[in-house]
């Protein structure tokens, strides 16, 4: 088994936690967050992957970046890898509903099981499953919160910006559960 390395890193949605082993990307999680990975066998400190992936994030939080280009290593189910890696094919700036995905999937029939993996999906921004949206447009649950979900819809232009919107002014709207 690789070591896991982690790092904690701000962004303007909070502190994320990033993950890496030489095997690739494991985890970002959001402060907070509803669902986290075990923690065994992690150790706090530096790695290549670590590195590459703050300044990813940093250019995608500035708006320099669009998709990421980093070895990603999630650990899921066959059906959960599907679901994450098919998040992956949502184009910046667009959302999906969690029914689109299962029809990508040619799984039209499970729709609950997307919504299902999307929410324990370990690599949220870099597998975008803040894209993903309620067949009638709403925003739905999301692991980082419903105003995390809504900053990112923005900052991607998928969403309007609010008037006087800020992401940490509104209650904190968790559904744990949806990613």
């Amino acid at each position: 088994m690789n070591r896991i390395h982690y790092r904690r890193i701000d962004s303007p949605v909070g502190t994320l936690t990033v993950a890496a082993s030489d095997a690739g990307l494991h985890a970002i999680e959001f402060p907070g967050d509803s669902w986290m990975l075990p923690r065994d066998g992690w150790h706090e400190g530096d790695h290549p992957l670590l590195r590459a992936a703050q300044a990813q994030l940093d250019a995608y939080f500035e708006g320099r970046r669009r998709d990421f280009d980093l070895p990603l290593a999630p650990q899921g189910t066959a059906f959960q890898r599907q679901v994450w890696f098919a998040l992956a094919t949502i184009p910046y700036g667009q959302t999906r509903s969690y029914a689109q995905i299962a029809a990508q999937l040619q799984r039209p029939t499970a729709t609950r099981a997307v919504g299902a993996a999307n929410g324990r999906n370990p690599l949220p921004i870099v597998l975008p499953c803040h894209r993903v949206i309620g067949a009638d447009g709403s925003l739905t649950g999301f692991s980082g919160g419903l105003p995390t979900k809504r900053f990112l819809l923005e900052l991607e232009g998928a969403l309007p910006r609010e008037a006087g919107s800020d992401l940490f002014s509104s209650a904190d709207q968790r559904s744990p559960g949806i990613g």
